[in-house]
């Protein structure tokens, strides 16, 4: 098997002067890409900066023969995501690749989080995805190609405590995934999701004593081949946890149809509704939400 290259591919990487980001970086810079590290060098819980984790990442690249710049604006606001793909099209004239991996966590209980603690989480996490991606998509339309790879979470996707706003953040990303893979699948752009589980400074407080090997290191081949021009999927998400790689996707029971329903007859029939066995899976590109749609009325027109 010949190796992937990403030679002439430019690749924005968002919290890149750490951990996932970091090993994302180096592994597409070390097969030829040119990077630009993103992190403007925060705390844990999004607070400060430091110039100098991105450039340290930068400065490792160019080390070992890569190209790279470093960028140290945030995500979390509108014009912060414009200056960061713009980096990438005044150093290297285009972007070829975004990898959003910025995040921040600020735990508490659901009953007991603020409206700061909510904010501040989903302004770096689901809307600096936004912030990165809309411009970043535009220019990856305009010259035909274009490779995402958007980041979600187990503890989106299946919840966790004390996480209601990095949970809200991760399973948002996934419907705004769906749309740009719908939205870029004749513009030769793909647009997918990984769901990493790493050991990282994001498990500060954690007890990962008993954990399996989990470096950054496992995941990076993942997000690797995503963004690679041969990625065959687009909308899709996979999870890299532990040396596991596995799709996790949406599914849905066939359901049960009736021409009218009571509210009594909604209890009586839900083991029927929540029957698991023969399940529909609709895959959002090129047309799960119509197939969804069709589906539905066809099992109302047969009654």
């Amino acid at each position: 098997m010949s190796e992937l290259r990403f030679d002439n591919r430019v690749a924005v990487i968002t919290g890149a002067g750490r951990g996932l980001g970091r090993a994302y970086a180096l592994l597409l810079a070390s097969r030829g890409a040119k990077i630009v590290v993103n992190d403007p060098g925060v705390s844990l819980q999004g607070e400060g900066t430091d110039a100098d984790p991105a450039q340290e990442v930068v400065n490792e690249i160019k080390a070992a023969g890569g190209d790279a710049v470093a960028s140290k604006e945030s995500v979390a606001t509108s014009a912060g995501g414009k200056a960061i793909i713009q980096t990438a099209l005044d150093h290297f004239g285009k972007i070829d690749i975004l990898i959003h991996n910025a995040g921040n966590v600020r735990r508490a209980a659901l009953k007991d989080m603020g409206d700061d603690d909510f904010n501040a989480v989903l302004d770096v996490h689901l809307r600096g995805a936004f912030h990165v991606l809309r411009p970043a998509f535009a220019s990856m339309c305009k010259q035909k190609y274009g490779r995402i790879v958007l980041t979600s979470s187990v503890s989106g996707i299946y919840g966790n405590h004390n996480v209601a706003n990095y949970a809200t953040s991760k399973t948002g990303m996934i419907g705004l995934c769906n749309v740009a893979a719908l939205e870029g699948a004749a513009e030769g752009v793909k647009c997918n999701i990984i769901a990493p589980g790493a050991v990282t400074r994001m498990a500060e407080g954690l007890d990962t004593s008993m954990y399996p090997p989990m470096g950054p290191e496992l995941v990076a081949p993942v997000v690797g081949w995503l963004a690679h021009e041969s990625c065959s999927v687009t909308g899709e998400i996979l999870s890299s946890m532990a040396g596991r790689v596995s799709k996790i996707y949406i599914a849905e029971t066939q359901g049960v149809y009736q021409p009218a329903w009571s509210v009594e007859q909604v209890g009586e029939q839900i083991n029927a509704i929540g029957d698991q066995s023969a399940p529909w899976v609709f895959a959002p590109v090129p047309k799960g939400q119509v197939d969804h749609i069709m589906h539905s009325f066809e099992m109302a027109r047969k009654g």
